[in-house]
Formats: C-alpha cells, structure tokens, sequence
C-alpha cells in the first residue's frame, strides 16, 4: 500500500468514525474470512460496519477526533465497528461474539465517552432507533384507535336497539 493509498484510508476511517455515534474494537484473531464476511453482512443488516484496519491506520484516523481514548486499544489483529445509530454496533458485535468465541471485545466509545466491555454488552440489550421509533408510534397510536372505538360504539349500539325494535314490530 502506497503513501496516497494510506492517506485515503485515513480519510475514509476520519470520515467514518467522524458520523459514528458508537464505536466497538475488537480482536478477531481465528476467525476465519467466512466468518468475518458473516459478521459483516450482519452488521450492515443492522445498520452498522465492520472494518479490518491496520492499527497504525485507525490511530492516525482516530487521532484527532472525539474518540481518541480508542488508540490505546488498538494493539494486536484488531477489527473495529461503528454505526450511526447508538445501539447497532454493539447489538451485532455482541450477537456475534455470543455464537463465536474468537471474537473478543475490548472497548468502544458511545458519543465522546470511552465504554467498556460490560457496558458495550448493556447497550446491546436496548432497543435499536427503529425499535424505539415503533414504540412511540404504537403508543401514540394506541389511545387514538381506543377512541375511535368508544366514539364508534354508541352510534352502533343505538342502530342494533333500533333494529331490535323494527324486528320485533313487525
């Protein structure tokens, strides 16, 4: 890899972990392609990407930006993850280190504070973006159909008593 090369993989990585609002490292030592192309596909499933980088790379990318504290974890065959959205890095990473022992999670960073693993593992239990999104919309939907249902019951009840009536006039 030239020297123009690598200025733009730096970029890339700036760019990236600039609009990242998680960022999971990790060791992915042992696993195979297959499974690295596994996890990846997953994770864009999610929402969030999974990058192989050279260490010396990511801590140049990493250098100068809000997640700085990360450079220290980066030591090793280090793979890194990050999403946009708060949880999708963490809920894929930890998803797949569940199933594979191989992969090892060292730390991340959620907005500017630096997390560890624990902490990444609790942020893989809440709800994604979307999940929330629904939730709202059902809770906001939720009381507007109940009233829907009670303005609408009236009308009909007194339309099944006139009935009743018409029948039994006749």
């Amino acid at each position: 890899m030239d020297k123009v090369q690598k200025q733009q993989v730096v970029a890339e990585l700036q760019d990236s972990f600039a609009s990242a609002t998680t960022i999971v490292v990790t060791h992915y030592k042992g696993l195979t392609v297959a499974e690295i192309t596994d996890l990846r596909r997953k994770m864009r499933k999610l929402g969030a990407d999974f990058r192989v980088t050279k260490n010396s790379l990511a801590k140049l990318a990493l250098k100068d930006t809000k997640h700085a504290k990360l450079c220290e974890l980066l030591v090793g065959p280090v793979a890194i993850a990050y999403s946009e959205d708060p949880v999708a890095a963490a809920k894929g990473i930890v998803e797949f280190a569940n199933d594979n022992d191989k992969l090892i999670i060292l730390g991340g960073a959620v907005g500017e504070e630096s997390v560890d693993v624990n902490r990444i593992r609790t942020l893989s239990k809440l709800p994604s973006l979307d999940e929330l999104r629904a939730q709202i919309l059902r809770t906001i939907n939720t009381p507007a159909t109940r009233i829907a249902c009670i303005l609408q019951a009236p009308g009909s009840q007194v339309a099944r008593v006139i009935s009743a009536h018409a029948t039994k006039g006749e």
